[in-house]
């Protein structure tokens, strides 16, 4: 079992030091370890894979601009997380446009087919539900809808979104209810349990 410091391993702290003294290779693989990551979070703000390529790329590379200013290394995922969620929402102030589940790509029907295990009979269902979850989060704030896409797309814990997005503990749990009852609203059924 590896070490770890605040839920990073050792490995990783030692990646995200020798990539904060400008050593390109660290900051490569460190993106190596993240970058499903980001494309999922990316993914589930924008709905189009081209978009969320592009998203991922810039924050790759804003990460690497600015990797030298950050003074925890065990804070670098959270840290990641909130250059990723900037690069969105620059993304969003410069086109003053949200994507709308009309423009989606295909893909994102086709993604959501894939996460079913269920039987084939089940499966144009829960495809449907998947697709009705998908358009609701759409409807949330921004503020809501990156937290419910940072808890149940990406798992991360309370403490680490609450990280992620500068903001205490308490009002992540408290952005977290008021998404999940709006979500119930939308849905007129309890997708989301726990």
């Amino acid at each position: 079992m590896k070490k770890t410091i605040g839920g990073v391993t050792v490995d990783e702290i030692k990646l995200v030091k020798r990539a904060i003294h400008g050593n390109v290779h660290a900051y490569g693989e460190l993106m190596e370890q993240y970058k499903e990551f980001l494309y999922r979070t990316a993914f589930a703000h924008v709905k189009q894979e081209a978009l969320a390529l592009d998203l991922v790329s810039e924050t790759i590379v804003r990460g690497y601009e600015h990797v030298g200013k950050l003074r925890e290394p065990k804070y670098f995922k959270s840290w990641l997380i909130r250059i990723l969620l900037n690069v969105i929402n620059d993304y969003y102030r410069r086109n003053k446009r949200v994507v709308s589940m009309e423009t989606a790509d295909v893909e994102l029907a086709a993604e959501t087919a894939a996460w079913q295990d269920g039987a084939r009979q089940d499966h144009g269902a829960a495809v449907e539900e998947k697709l009705d979850l998908l358009a609701a989060v759409e409807r949330l704030p921004e503020k809501e809808k990156s937290i419910i896409v940072l808890k149940y797309y990406d798992d991360l814990k309370i403490s680490e979104i609450a990280d992620a997005l500068e903001i205490p503990e308490g009002t992540v749990k408290a952005y977290l209810h008021k998404a999940k009852e709006k979500l119930k609203n939308l849905l007129k059924e309890d997708y989301i349990y726990g």
